[in-house]
């Protein structure tokens, strides 16, 4: 059984979701960043963690990927097209959402208050919003990103979605809104926020 350490105010959601998704039984152990129960298995302290037979992966990314992977859902197969366009669209995500809003994050409440700079996040929330028109013409016809199939990386644009919406950025697609009401309504993503 897996267990995944980490709360559901973090990127740890995302790995709970996916477990949700697989229908795999999973123990969760709610902890904060660089907490005891986190330092033990990532000495940098950062959430979430999998533990895997008594083997710890960490970032969240790497994390719901393996587990994709592992268990033959919600990716398409390592070295073929369909893949390549998972892999471009998961980076893009990280590269142009996820680090948009850690970034913002780090200037709101992470870093030390002499190194924070507020102002910084006005640009942050330009740069969402353009990014978010990329999505949108990415976006496959189909209910999920790359159309009929749901795959890792729409785990990881609702999660950002959701987390944009928490720091107040605009959500300012109607595409990229409705996405995110239909990702918000599947029973495993309720399921995994509800821990």
């Amino acid at each position: 059984m897996y267990t995944v350490i980490g709360t559901t105010k973090s990127r740890a959601a995302r790995v709970l979701w996916m477990l949700e998704e697989l229908g795999q039984p999973y123990e969760h152990t709610r902890a904060l960043p660089r907490s005891e129960d986190v330092t033990a298995f990532n000495p940098v302290g950062k959430i979430p963690v999998l533990v895997d037979d008594g083997t710890p992966i960490t970032d969240s990314t790497a994390i719901i990927q393996y587990l994709a992977d592992k268990h033959g859902a919600l990716t398409y197969p390592a070295g073929t097209l369909d893949r390549a366009r998972q892999d471009s669209l998961t980076q893009f995500l990280l590269d142009e959402f996820d680090a948009v809003l850690w970034m913002a994050a780090r200037h709101s409440f992470i870093l030390p208050e002499e190194l924070r700079h507020p102002a910084i996040k006005d640009s942050l929330k330009w740069e969402f919003e353009r990014s978010q028109k990329v999505l949108v013409d990415r976006m496959g016809a189909g209910p999920f990103l790359m159309g009929d199939v749901m795959t890792v990386p729409d785990i990881i644009c609702t999660h950002c979605g959701f987390w944009a919406i928490g720091a107040k950025f605009p959500i300012s697609q109607p595409g990229y809104s409705a996405y995110l009401d239909r990702m918000r309504a599947r029973p495993a993503y309720q399921r995994a926020m509800a821990k």
